[in-house]
């Protein structure tokens, strides 16, 4: 064989997989979502995973989705996409790029937006018909980030080597 191999993967699947290995480093038993910040020229600078703030075990706060507000996840969990961007610690993220498995929600969309990511790929778009993703994609329109879904090439890509 003389010429290059012609079967590697593109630059959204190596990110949209990076982000969804760190989806696996999370503890919520119901929803599992990672997110890979690069930069312009393709430089991995961020992961981040949904799960409780440093300091806060996850063997004490709780992890249900119902009950109480002070009884679930919902006022204790950081989102991946916030995750990633806190994690960062290299200075600006301006025209940076993030990957991550689950459209983020108007929350993390803030952030996004002030931080100054311009391009968000997403995997999953499952809550798409809800305020906080409606109210998301509003905000991102309105500040010029761009956003499209992540097109599965439903290659095989195994850690078992």
């Amino acid at each position: 064989m003389d010429g290059k191999r012609q079967d590697y993967i593109s630059w959204d699947e190596y990110f949209m997989g990076v982000a969804m290995l760190s989806a696996m480093r999370s503890k919520d038993p119901h929803t599992q979502v990672g997110a890979c910040i690069v930069s312009e020229d393709n430089k991995i600078l961020s992961m981040g995973y949904n799960g409780f703030p440093a300091g806060c075990s996850d063997d004490v706060f709780p992890w249900a989705r119902e009950g109480e507000p002070l009884d679930n996840k919902y006022l204790y969990t950081t989102h991946s996409e916030l995750n990633a961007i806190l994690n960062y610690r290299g200075g600006s993220l301006e025209g940076a790029k993030l990957y991550v498995s689950l459209f983020p929600c108007n929350e993390c969309a803030k952030a996004i937006i002030q931080s100054g990511i311009k391009t968000v790929v997403y995997d999953c778009d499952k809550y798409k018909h809800t305020p906080p993703v409606m109210a998301s994609k509003r905000m991102l329109d309105a500040a010029g980030v761009r956003y499209y879904q992540y097109e599965h090439t439903n290659r095989i890509i195994s850690l078992n080597v």
